[in-house]
């Protein structure tokens, strides 16, 4: 077990070094002069010159990337005498924790890595991180989490009732999800749920007064036939009652509209829905003029509903075709076949071992929605590491861009590790 741990660890160590240098070579080689952005368009040829000494951008382009490569390493080699270096120990750049000399000027640090500075606002680009990354973490949470809960029982339940009308609509809105591109659906949502609906809106009556008729026709026939009553099958006919009356609306809605003299209110009748009192854009935290911060978690639902419909369509889809193969075990015979219930068969037995692809996509989702975030933050206005990403490409702020790619690869890669570690832990198998 050990062996593979540190196989894992050196595989993810190697894939960080490739992005890195990736990232390093792609923004390298940017048309564009960091310089003349941060001395403006009036700055002398001095200037410009200082400036660029000073960002390294007088070096070739091996000794700039082995400078970064030694800025961002743990454990690195600085100087402490010469402040005219390019590795000088400056206490405004690197926090060292732990020290080796190994010459009269030169050491080995144990350090934090150092991701440079930003180019419009100088801070450093960690602090810049640290600052935005607790908004996209909350929101990403939030997300998988209703995406998981959601996708575990829409899926288990799809499987158990493989075939039937609750099934086949399952799939089909989970296809639908998977299909939405995350900006066209943030915005969709954030139109529906903060303009449209943000007061009260008006619904139809004719396919909610049929998915009552559908359930409690359901319930009146098995009762008749001295059967039991499946809550699930119940609520199934209920929703197929309700999408032909959706159909029927729509149809006599295309009636009255097109001959209005036509009396058709019993069918086209609506009824009001009090409204989310949600807003098209908010933060985690909003300022008032007289109270001042404040925390406002509404303006996470939007967002948050976005971010997750897209691994929720995963999940469900996961979930119901590993409880389908599952279920056709022969440990699930014998167990049927000692008298359990469906109870015990399911959430005792099942669904332990109907996890572990679910185990893969939470995990692989999760980092994605750090990256994914991007788009939905910035239609929403949410402020996180998204919208701060966004925001430096706008304005060419290039280590703001780098480090923020640098931290969500590196979020990817030791998920990546964890999961393996623990696929070893529960399967041994795994590790040969």
């Amino acid at each position: 077990m050990f062996t593979f741990i540190i196989r894992k660890l050196l595989y993810g160590i190697l894939v960080l070094w490739g992005v890195v240098s990736f990232v390093f070579l792609i923004f390298s080689i940017k048309p564009g002069d960091p310089a003349r952005m941060m001395g403006g368009q009036h700055a002398t040829a001095e200037v410009i010159a200082a400036i660029n000494k000073d960002l390294g951008l007088d070096l070739p382009l091996y000794k700039q990337y082995l400078f970064y490569i030694n800025d961002l390493l743990p454990i690195s080699i600085l100087e402490k005498n010469n402040e005219d270096s390019r590795i000088y120990a400056d206490p405004e750049k690197y926090s060292v924790s732990f020290s080796i000399p190994i010459t009269e000027n030169r050491m080995i640090v144990l350090k934090k890595p150092y991701l440079r500075r930003s180019y419009q606002s100088r801070k450093k680009v960690s602090d810049i991180i640290w600052e935005a990354f607790p908004g996209t973490f909350v929101l990403a949470i939030v997300a998988m989490t209703f995406a998981l809960i959601i996708g575990l029982f829409a899926g288990v339940f799809s499987a158990l009732y493989k075939g039937s009308f609750f099934d086949n609509s399952t799939l089909f809105l989970s296809v639908l999800g998977m299909s939405g591109p995350s900006f066209f659906m943030a915005i969709l949502i954030s139109w529906l749920g903060g303009y449209v609906w943000y007061e009260q809106t008006n619904l139809p009556m004719l396919p909610f007064v049929l998915f009552i008729f559908g359930m409690i026709a359901y319930a009146f026939r098995r009762i008749k036939e001295k059967k039991k009553v499946w809550p699930l099958s119940m609520v199934s006919l209920g929703f197929k009652y309700f999408f032909i009356g959706f159909l029927l609306w729509t149809f006599i809605s295309l009636i009255h509209f097109l001959f209005p003299a036509i009396n058709l209110s019993l069918f086209t009748g609506t009824f009001s829905l009090p409204g989310t009192g949600l807003d098209m854009t908010g933060s985690m935290y909003e300022y008032d003029v007289y109270t001042g911060k404040y925390l406002s978690l509404q303006n996470l639902l939007l967002p948050a509903l976005t971010l997750g419909i897209r691994p929720l369509a995963i999940i469900v889809q996961l979930t119901r075709s590993s409880m389908i193969e599952v279920m056709d075990q022969d440990y699930i015979r014998t167990a049927k076949a000692k008298g359990l219930s469906s109870w015990e068969i399911v959430w005792k037995h099942a669904i332990k071992n109907t996890l572990n692809p679910i185990i893969t996509a939470v995990s692989g989702w999760f980092a994605s929605m750090l990256a994914g975030a991007v788009f939905v933050e910035y239609v929403f206005g949410w402020k996180g590491l998204g919208l701060e990403l966004f925001n430096s490409l706008i304005k060419d702020d290039l280590p703001v861009v780098m480090g923020s790619v640098l931290f969500i690869a590196t979020i990817f890669v030791i998920m990546n590790i964890l999961v393996d570690i623990l696929y070893g832990i529960l399967d041994p198998r795994v590790r040969i």
